[in-house]
């Protein structure tokens, strides 16, 4: 299919190892679907402090999700819909917490299910969707 580009990227470009096969952000035409990303930095560690806090692990997965948008030449500004998948719903309020720090201005649409299994023992992965009239690009390869 023509006019569908896929991002992959490195530890090197401070995207964390994929734990799968698949690309780090898919573009087609304006829209950019990112991977749902783990709570891990760019050696694929968990990141550190208390492994049941899921405000740290939730800034972490923002962090990740950021990076990957800017290497595709977006910004946080660019997301419309989000997914976020919780291991504990006890959680749920926390994770808000930590989540609504990331967008003071405008909130995109937001999906928040519970689920029974993470991989790499997270407490939450969250995905996105941007949008983009001026397209995509790979910021490594494109300046």
């Amino acid at each position: 299919m023509t006019g569908i580009q896929s991002f992959t990227f490195t530890p090197a470009d401070g995207v964390p190892p994929g734990v799968a096969p698949f690309a780090h952000a898919t573009a087609a035409g304006p829209t950019l679907w990112v991977t749902g990303q783990m709570p891990t930095d760019a050696t694929g560690a968990v990141v550190d402090g208390d492994p049941r806090d899921v405000a740290v692990q939730t800034d972490q997965v923002l962090r990740n999700l950021v990076r990957v948008t800017e290497l595709c030449g977006g910004s946080l500004d660019d997301v419309v819909s989000v997914r976020a998948f919780l291991l504990d719903w006890d959680d749920y309020a926390v994770f808000n917490d930590a989540y609504a720090r990331w967008f003071p201005g405008r909130l995109p649409s937001r999906t928040c299910v519970g689920v029974t299994g993470l991989a790499v023992g997270a407490l939450v992965e969250i995905d996105w969707i941007c949008w983009r009239e001026a397209g995509w690009r790979d910021v490594r390869a494109n300046g």
